[in-house]
């Protein structure tokens, strides 16, 4: 049931970003700032992959055939059943074998708790703790309805999960830097006409919502084929 609420939620982002797909670069505003369309260009008309190897908010390997992106919100119910169902599936299954790379962007759309989450999972990440720090939130996450993360839950979170250094975690809350890189994921997602969440890009093709674990598995075993005949 959750998959087909899910479905409807997001049905009108799909509409939009397939919309996007087909428009030039001009008319989406141009490129992602900092990116190098002449050298990270790999055919894909919505290649916003950043296979940066120091990413701590993605996984697998930089030079994976396939890339996906997320764009989600940690108070978001359904993104919260695909990083429980579905993610760990696709990281066994691809990540760890080298062929998938999965890169999350940060698209807070429910309030200020939604920012502020989004800061934290950073934050951990600045001492090695992002994706446990990630996991806790979603776990967290009530079946219907928005979770409730002030300030104080959000610390507790970095202990529950071992942060190193709380008061370091505690203060890196209120970091503009970390904040600006939230934004900046934000605006991506903006551009592209992203509004509700989750909103996958695989390798550019868009999927809307917390799919059945087969919608993700066609999806991906297509461009992983169709990147081994680009090779050839």
């Amino acid at each position: 049931m959750k998959f087909v609420w899910a479905a409807l939620v997001c049905g009108a982002a799909l509409i939009v970003v397939a919309i996007v797909v087909g428009q030039p670069a001009a008319e989406r505003g141009g490129t992602r700032a900092g990116s190098d369309t002449s050298s990270k260009d790999r055919g894909s008309a919505l290649d916003f992959s950043r296979r940066d190897a120091d990413d701590v908010t993605a996984q697998g390997r930089a030079d994976a055939p396939v890339v996906i992106i997320e764009y989600a919100d940690y108070r978001c119910p359904f993104c919260a059943v695909f990083d429980q169902e579905t993610l760990p599936e696709l990281v066994k299954r691809y990540v760890e074998q080298g062929r998938v790379r999965f890169e999350w962007r940060d698209l807070p759309i429910f309030g200020e708790q939604s920012d502020a989450a989004a800061v934290a999972a950073r934050a951990a990440g600045e001492q090695g703790m992002f994706w446990e720090y990630h996991t806790a939130l979603f776990a967290a996450a009530p079946e219907r309805g928005h979770a409730e993360l002030p300030r104080e839950r959000l610390v507790e979170f970095a202990r529950q999960i071992g942060v190193p250094n709380i008061d370091r975690f505690t203060e890196d809350l209120d970091s503009q830097e970390l904040a600006q890189r939230v934004r900046a994921d934000y605006e991506e997602g903006a551009n592209l006409g992203i509004s509700s969440t989750p909103m996958f890009l695989v390798n550019g093709t868009p999927i809307a919502g917390a799919q059945p674990l087969a919608v993700f598995l066609d999806v991906i075993n297509a461009e992983l084929a169709k990147a081994e005949r680009h090779a050839e």
